[in-house]
């Protein structure tokens, strides 16, 4: 908050989620490239989100000089239970679940206490069980309903390339209208679709700005929001 800028933070953990299932003996099934969680998956996603990577990433920021709050996803966020997918044909894939509602009093009361929330990819469901959610939508839903003014994917890419091999062909500037040739080209890639639409959606619902920047790169947040090229992909308004 160094800059007068409130932070939110909403994490995944597909990959520790991965190796807590490995360790508990439990194979993982997708169905078109989205997990199927049952009773036994969601126990364990819960678990790790809440109790492995929230804490990490607290950790983290606490060494930096955040004051973060770990906040599980399901305490301040409410979903229904997700029954079609990407291409809007249904589908059941268990304890998976989209976010109908935020508790923005909740996360807000944690900002004005001068907290750093930082929070999992879970929510409450409407029968009271924990379900998994995608951490780039949460982190679109969240953005939209705290009005906040720009929206930050950080991952382990540069941002959107015209070529995925070559690291060269970043695209820094991508109008919403853009978005969808730029699926038909296969330039949105399957990992990349879920943060597209989440951030086209958030910018539909009043974010101002949309970044996708590389977090292996040093002090990256800050080039992308304070210099004019910027090292990431911006998703702007047409």
């Amino acid at each position: 908050a160094a800059c007068g800028i409130n932070v939110v933070v909403v994490h995944g953990g597909g990959k520790a989620i991965s190796r807590a299932m490995d360790a508990a003996g439990l194979k993982a099934n997708f169905v078109n490239g989205l997990r199927v969680t049952d009773e036994a998956t969601i126990a364990i996603v819960k678990k790790t989100l809440d109790e492995v990577v929230n804490k990490d990433v607290c950790d983290t920021l606490t060494s930096v000089g955040a004051r973060p709050k770990g906040l599980p996803g399901d305490s301040v966020l409410v979903c229904t239970k997700l029954d079609v997918d990407d291409d809007g044909n249904p589908c059941d894939l268990g304890f998976v679940g989209d976010v109908t509602e935020v508790k923005v009093k909740l996360i807000k009361k944690e900002i004005a206490e001068g907290y750093m929330p930082v929070i999992s990819p879970v929510a409450e469901g409407l029968d009271g069980k924990p379900y998994n959610v995608n951490a780039d939508t949460v982190a679109g839903r969240v953005a939209s309903a705290l009005r906040a003014r720009r929206l930050v994917y950080m991952s382990d890419v540069p941002g959107l390339l015209s070529d995925p091999k070559d690291p060269d062909t970043l695209i820094s500037t991508v109008k919403v209208g853009e978005v969808e040739g730029l699926k038909k080209k296969g330039i949105v890639d399957k990992g990349m679709r879920p943060k597209v639409q989440s951030a086209v959606r958030a910018l539909q619902e009043g974010v101002q700005r949309v970044h996708f920047v590389d977090g292996r790169m040093p002090h990256s947040l800050l080039l992308e929001i304070f210099t004019d090229k910027g090292v990431g992909t911006e998703i702007v308004h047409d």
